[in-house]
């Protein structure tokens, strides 16, 4: 059950991102694409992987592997920002099938073991909780994927990054922390 605080946070997220989901890639397009490219570089993705996308945003990761898998689920609580990922879906030819989700991070309506790659880019610092998201994520991915999850450095410590990610059952393999980045990048295998 969300509690009354926890759901003023969610809701106040929404918000914010819906008005700036029209300005978002003006924003951010390039500290989004150097994390992509960096968590790229550290892992393959296969042509048969099945990848979901939390806290989607406009799709940027769309860009860089809508050619290489069959099936990308995008999943993010604002509706306004999930527009602007279809309409960037919708221009792009070649590419595999993509399917938008409405859905909270906490409580993703996946049944369990079903994903190959996860990826939470820019997430964590919006959540109340991100042991619960992070929980739900570890749940929905098969046994030996692959999860990469940033953490924004003004919002976590490098060392409280990995006790998040311990604790919610995942041990980072490889932990990128570049100076231009803005995140530290962290490449998790479920067991």
């Amino acid at each position: 059950m969300v509690e009354p605080g926890e759901w003023k946070k969610k809701r106040d997220t929404i918000h914010h991102y819906d008005r700036l989901a029209n300005v978002y890639e003006t924003l951010y397009r390039d500290e989004q694409n150097l994390k992509i490219r960096l968590a790229l570089e550290a892992i393959q993705v296969g042509s048969s992987d099945i990848v979901l996308d939390v806290g989607c945003g406009t799709g940027f990761l769309f860009d860089y592997i809508g050619n290489l898998v069959d099936l990308i689920v995008g999943v993010d609580m604002s509706p306004v920002l999930l527009k602007v990922a279809a309409n960037r879906y919708k221009c792009q030819s070649n590419r595999s099938s993509v399917c938008l989700v409405r859905v909270d991070a906490d409580y993703l309506p996946f049944s369990g073991k079903v994903f190959d790659k996860v990826f939470v880019f820019t997430l964590l610092q919006n959540i109340v909780d991100p042991n619960k998201a992070l929980r739900e994520m570890v749940r929905v991915a098969r046994s030996g994927s692959t999860i990469v999850v940033t953490g924004l450095k003004k919002s976590f410590s490098e060392e409280g990054f990995k006790n998040i990610l311990i604790r919610a059952g995942l041990k980072s393999t490889v932990l990128i922390s570049r100076e231009q980045a803005k995140d530290v990048i962290a490449v998790c295998r479920k067991v």
